[in-house]
């Protein structure tokens, strides 16, 4: 068996009881289900590009959507989980899909599938980005956690992150956040926000995830009266007025 064949086997883990197939099964992104900005993503080259990553049950229209709200003059990509989502009857739920294999999960499984979407969407980048590109993710719920993620597999291909109500990978499962050290090192700027009023993603994975986030990035987060598992305006203006600071966005409309 080869190297890189035992390497896959080691990041996949037991089968999902919720989305059929395994956590950690490699995927690869679906070219036709991206969206692309104006100019085919490079009207703004001095800018970087945003990599755009919706939540659970929702789609590339929605992580669409989220890059308008902070950064609309900007050049942006906004990618499909590769999971469709059913009734339980097994019908298909128009427009819902998913990057991992249940809406919130822990422990080993979150490590397995939280890898191999970071893996698939890296790769992506990799084929598509030119390397002197900037790229910084940003995402909802499971594409806040895909958004840090990438910095933990490759952080020295993004400029920055932006995770709106994400969680963390614990990192137990040796290869699954193979580059947290070098994290450390660069002092990737980080914005990390989320409800007061949080109700699906348990508030000790906030808590854990903002606190892994001040050891290993140069963060700013912050939480937000009166929300609960969404975005509002008040996130957008912060996060808008954070990526100028940084020297990120190229301007508001």
């Amino acid at each position: 068996m080869s190297e890189e064949h035992n390497e896959v086997n080691n990041t996949i883990g037991r089968e999902s009881t919720v989305v059929p197939g395994r956590f950690g099964e490699p995927f690869a992104i679906d070219d036709e289900h991206v969206l692309v900005s104006r100019g085919d993503g490079t009207a703004v080259r001095s800018r970087p590009l945003f990599l755009c990553l919706h939540g659970w049950g929702a789609n590339e229209e929605d992580a669409e959507d989220l890059i308008q709200m902070v950064a609309p003059l900007s050049d942006y990509v906004a990618l499909r989980g590769p999971y469709t989502l059913e009734e339980p009857k097994g019908t298909y739920i128009p427009g819902a899909y998913a990057w991992f294999h249940d809406n919130i999960i822990s422990g080993d499984d979150l490590d397995y599938d939280a890898y191999a979407a970071a893996k698939a969407v890296d790769d992506w980048v990799t084929t598509h980005v030119p390397d002197d590109r900037d790229v910084v993710p940003i995402g909802f719920s499971q594409g806040g956690t895909i958004a840090v993620h990438l910095l933990r597999i490759h952080p020295e291909r993004y400029r920055a992150a932006v995770s709106f109500s994400g969680y963390l990978a614990p990192g137990r499962v040796p290869g699954t956040a193979p580059a947290d050290d070098r994290l450390t090192e660069l002092d990737r700027p980080v914005y990390y926000c989320y409800g007061k009023k949080e109700s699906v993603v348990p508030k000790y994975e906030l808590y854990a995830c903002a606190a892994w986030l001040e050891e290993h990035t140069w963060l700013n987060t912050k939480s937000y009266r009166n929300l609960d598992h969404a975005v509002n305006l008040d996130e957008f203006n912060d996060v808008r007025d954070w990526l100028i600071t940084n020297d990120l966005a190229s301007g508001v409309m």
